[in-house]
């Protein structure tokens, strides 16, 4: 038994968690239709630094059912279920399989799975986090087009997916089953310009997502967009800032930040350190870093793209952050004719893995990476998302904005919407103090006067206190919220 998992073999473990994982998904969706899941371990692609930790999807889709809301789009066989309220197809729904070899010689040998429901798997693989993204991928989140070619699933007929009506190019200002094949291989890998064009995520993202990374810089453009690891002291908006200096360890690629002592350690005291990607592990160029005497870190991709480092240790008191190989190399450039002080913070205006017109990016990467282009989260968002292409190791039960995009695509309805068929009431909603640490106070507008029922929900959907119902006059009200739910326990820290 590990973490609340009270299996007695490796079997007992899996299946528990399994059940765990389903169980998280059913307590957010509901169907009148029981939902199969055909879920099996099998060895998958994997090497000592890499693993395919699993993969799922549909085993049928379904178009053109007159009681589905979308016409002429193809439906993860789940989702078709249970808006035509029967079982369209008799056969598992879903496919899912988990790699059997993680943790042997040849597979992450120094990681394997953890099976307790905490998530406190330390350096091992959560596989209740891995379960519920790829139960994810099945229940809907994906498209059943292909990103490389840009080509519709073959039925016949010919169709988009339910996911091509979302997807939405920024550049051409079309969505996927809007354009044509070309065009959609094109916005494939369109990076960071691949958006989800969906009232539900959008009306939620700018609640949910902190404040983008960023390095100013004192040359250039000024600022060059980053990620933050995965590991290192929480970036802020006042950031650190100091002088950046390449580090050179004297060995191979003496960018690399890998062998220490560094040649130049005394350069560092202070300093920003800029560290090329490659060798060893992020937080390991990081630890040297910090070593050296350095108060942050710049580490630069080694490959076309943004970067992410991810890794872990809690040793590492700095903030630490990625760039991109282009901005990287602008930066190695401006520090040859002179000095170059840094900002390593939060945008004050931007917001992590959200497009300037408000819509969260997808993970659209040149190339195209078959498998994870376009049906993920793109990994710019902070915090991690669920449905993001890697795993990381701060995810938890939370099903994030996930769970909006599931309103978006029909699997939940869209609670801002009025109970009839009648005009919608306008309301102006807002927190003050937003964030708040225990009371806060909920402020809300009204156009004229309506009976309304005000209650605070966390991410998952659970209803944490109702806090007023009744009539209100048209104007301005503000409701008092002491932090506590419903049983009168203190809320604890998230998203409401």
């Amino acid at each position: 038994p590990v973490g609340g998992n009270p299996g007695m073999t490796v079997g007992q473990l899996r299946l528990n968690c399994f059940t765990h994982a389903a169980a998280i998904w059913g307590a957010t969706l509901s169907s009148v239709v029981p939902i199969n899941i055909q879920a099996a371990f099998n060895p998958l692609n994997c090497t000592p630094t890499t693993a395919v930790l699993g993969s799922a999807g549909p085993l049928g889709v379904t178009a053109n059912s007159p009681a589905l809301q979308f016409q002429g789009h193809w439906y993860h066989q789940a989702l078709a279920n249970m808006e035509m309220g029967v079982d369209g197809d008799p056969a598992n729904d879903i496919t899912a399989q988990f790699n059997s070899n993680l943790g042997q010689p040849n597979c992450l040998p120094t990681s394997g799975w953890y099976y307790g429901f905490d998530h406190n798997e330390g350096g091992l693989i959560d596989l209740v986090d891995v379960l519920l993204h790829e139960f994810g991928h099945g229940l809907g989140f994906s498209t059943v087009t292909s990103g490389s070619s840009g080509a519709y699933l073959n039925g016949p007929p010919s169709l988009p997916a339910v996911w091509d009506k979302f997807l939405f190019d920024e550049t051409s200002g079309l969505h996927w089953d809007q354009m044509t094949a070309g065009q959609r291989a094109a916005s494939a890998i369109n990076t960071n310009n691949l958006t989800w064009d969906g009232t539900a995520v959008k009306n939620v993202a700018q609640i949910y997502l902190a404040h983008s990374a960023e390095l100013g810089v004192t040359v250039g453009p000024g600022t060059f967009a980053a990620n933050a690891a995965a590991f290192g002291a929480p970036l802020t908006l006042a950031g650190v800032t100091a002088p950046v200096v390449l580090v050179n360890d004297g060995v191979g690629t003496t960018t690399d930040g890998c062998e220490t002592p560094f040649v130049n350690a005394a350069a560092l005291e202070g300093k920003l350190a800029l560290i090329d990607r490659g060798i060893c592990t992020f937080a390991a160029k990081a630890k040297n870093a910090q070593n050296a005497g350095a108060v942050g870190v710049i580490l630069v991709n080694n490959a076309a793209g943004a970067l992410a480092p991810g890794g872990a240790d809690p040793t590492i008191s700095i903030p630490v952050i990625g760039i991109s190989q282009a901005d990287g190399a602008t930066l190695k450039t401006a520090l040859g004719s002179g000095p170059v002080t840094g900002s390593i913070r939060l945008s004050s205006s931007q917001v992590a893995g959200v497009h300037a017109s408000g819509r969260v990016r997808m993970y659209a990467p040149n190339p195209f990476q078959s498998g994870s282009s376009v049906s993920h989260w793109d990994v710019s968002a902070v915090p991690n998302l669920l449905m993001e292409p890697a795993i990381n190791a701060d995810l938890s039960d939370n099903l994030d904005i996930t769970r909006h995009l599931f309103v978006d695509i029909g699997w939940l309805p869209f609670t801002l919407e009025a109970p009839d068929s009648g005009p919608v009431a306008r309301v102006a909603l807002s927190g003050r103090p937003n964030p708040a640490h225990g009371s806060t106070s909920v402020h809300f507008e009204l156009t004229s006067s309506e009976t309304l029922e005000l209650s605070l929900y966390d991410v998952t959907g659970r209803r944490v206190r109702t806090l007023a119902r009744g009539t209100f006059t048209a104007g301005t009200h503000d409701v008092a919220w002491d932090g506590r739910d419903s049983s009168g326990r203190r809320a604890g820290p998230g998203i409401y």
